[in-house]
């Protein structure tokens, strides 16, 4: 399993967005990183990982709900 970020539960939603067609982009500072989805114009949706989230278990969560919500597939 690959060390996406420092809090468990923040770097298994990233690497179950990455294994659901989106990408990763590393970001510095308090952005961690962003989440893009497959839909690779602007009207695809991304989100914003932070570094220190106050409840990693909640961030990662809504990490995981905004991936399943999205309805963009992967070449559309």
């Amino acid at each position: 399993m690959a060390k996406w970020h420092p809090q468990k539960e923040v770097s298994d939603a990233i690497e179950y967005a990455v294994s659901q067609g989106w990408r990763f982009i590393k970001g510095s500072g308090h952005c961690f990183g962003t989440l893009r989805c497959p839909q690779a114009d602007r009207d695809g949706h991304q989100f914003r990982v932070f570094s220190t989230p106050q409840n990693p278990g909640a961030h990662a969560r809504r990490l995981r709900h905004a991936i399943d919500a999205c309805t963009h597939e992967k070449g559309a």
